[in-house]
């Protein structure tokens, strides 16, 4: 896998810069790169000592927002970037939080009572929520309120302010559009959106595929 990733970086590099693959300025830029990736290789894990990291390959850039109380697995290849807004991730006591591979969540917030699950290949947005739990009931602020798991299915894409509530599962390449509040559950291949969130149209799992390649 490593020098599968070496060997794409030098292509990005070559594309980037007009220059050979195998140029030694593309080499230079290489190591640079390198080095970079090391150190924000260390510094991921310091942010993420909290979490139980299933992958060796998990990246943060600039620092999370964590409060983890119960439990949060995290997958391989997983981006966790707070470069548009802080990521937040909070798991209170008993509570369960899933990220499977490969998945790049930027700048969203993520609030477990109970549990929730994101499957491997996923993108949410910035300022995106994911809430399981109501936090409160409506007649007695004190009364921790009710929790429901949500889902996230594999090659799902949560776009921009978008809010998953409780209950809630989101099919496998199912999109959700930006500033959408999901109350219900999302059929596999679909993009939904609006307030509360309706169908729009089916998505071709072909475009789903391609569209996951070219990430």
């Amino acid at each position: 896998m490593f020098k599968q990733l070496i060997h794409q970086e030098r292509i990005k590099i070559s594309d980037e810069h007009d220059i050979s693959s195998e140029s030694f300025k593309t080499s230079l830029i290489l190591v640079n790169r390198l080095f970079s990736f090391g150190f924000n290789f260390l510094i991921s894990k310091w942010y993420l000592r909290s979490c139980q990291l299933e992958g060796k390959l998990v990246f943060t850039n600039r620092k999370p927002d964590i409060e983890n109380n119960g439990t949060i697995v995290i997958g391989n290849l997983v981006r966790i970037w707070s470069n548009v807004r802080r990521c937040r991730l909070s798991v209170k006591k008993g509570g369960t939080l899933i990220i499977g591979n490969n998945c790049r969540i930027n700048g969203s917030i993520i609030a477990v009572t109970s549990q929730i699950s994101i499957g491997n290949n996923c993108r949410i947005a910035p300022d995106v929520y994911l809430m399981d739990g109501d936090f409160h009931s409506i007649g007695n602020r004190l009364d921790p309120g009710k929790s429901s798991n949500i889902t996230i299915e594999d090659d799902a894409w949560i776009a921009t302010r978008a809010m998953i509530m409780k209950g809630v599962t989101v099919g496998r390449g199912a999109v959700v559009a930006a500033g959408s509040v999901v109350t219900k559950d999302v059929e596999p291949y679909t993009l939904v959106g609006g307030v509360p969130a309706k169908f729009i149209k089916t998505i071709s799992s072909k475009k789903v595929t391609l569209t996951k390649v070219a990430v």
